[in-house]
């Protein structure tokens, strides 16, 4: 399965996982291109957040293969170019929701006034500007998430894999959230890859896969 696939990215191929003797995936072919839309469905253990794990070099394919055509062959290089918003937002305690932000561009060499604009930007599309100067013990979880989510966005990577990323919002914020999460990766001309439960959240992408039991169908399914 192709997703907008004018410049691959990453691509899997004959993809399986196995935990023990439990398969979780086979036979998962993908690519995904730069521009790339990806909505990826599936019920509460079916692999979604595995083949995200996979598809970032994170995990790696009992079999199969996958590789990344479209990013660095520097694994160190390469990791700086996909960007990962899990369920939980992982947030660094001691930091401001603005220094969580501007963290990972600091550390990849970005001065401190490049790295404060691209954060506030990203703060602002999310609608989490208000909050910037708050440690995350002051924030929501869904505000902590929001913050995460603009972490992502900031970071500028050529591939954005997010798993579940608007669990934690109400209906309202999570459109919200998810637009600017898609439209900012396509600002920048990457990829988004974004696991869900929610049809509704599905239907805003241009592309939308199901794991059902260990393969990969286009569409969505119940």
């Amino acid at each position: 399965m192709n997703a907008s696939v004018t410049e691959p990215l990453v691509e899997a191929s004959g993809l399986g996982v196995r935990y023990g003797s439990t398969e979780i995936l086979h036979g998962v072919d993908l690519t995904v291109g730069r521009g790339a839309h990806l909505a990826v469905m599936g019920r509460s253990g079916s692999g979604k957040s595995t083949l995200l794990l996979v598809l970032a070099g994170l995990l790696t394919p009992s079999s199969g293969r996958v590789s990344w055509p479209g990013l660095s062959s520097d694994v160190r290089v390469r990791r700086g170019e996909i960007g990962m918003v899990f369920q939980a937002p992982s947030l660094m305690p001691e930091l401001t929701a603005l220094q969580n932000t501007t963290l990972p561009l600091r550390l990849r060499g970005l001065g401190v006034e490049e790295s404060r604009a691209a954060s506030l930007q990203a703060l602002e599309a999310i609608g989490a500007a208000d909050f910037a100067a708050a440690l995350p013990a002051q924030l929501s979880g869904g505000q902590q998430q929001r913050v995460a989510i603009a972490r992502a966005l900031a970071g500028g990577h050529r591939l954005v894999l997010a798993d579940e990323p608007t669990g934690a919002l109400d209906r309202a914020r999570a459109h919200q959230v998810a637009v600017a999460l898609r439209d900012g990766v396509t600002a920048m001309g990457g990829g988004l890859v974004l696991a869900t439960h929610d049809p509704a959240l599905a239907e805003m992408f241009d592309e939308r896969l199901t794991v059902l039991d260990g393969d990969l169908t286009p569409g969505l399914s119940a």
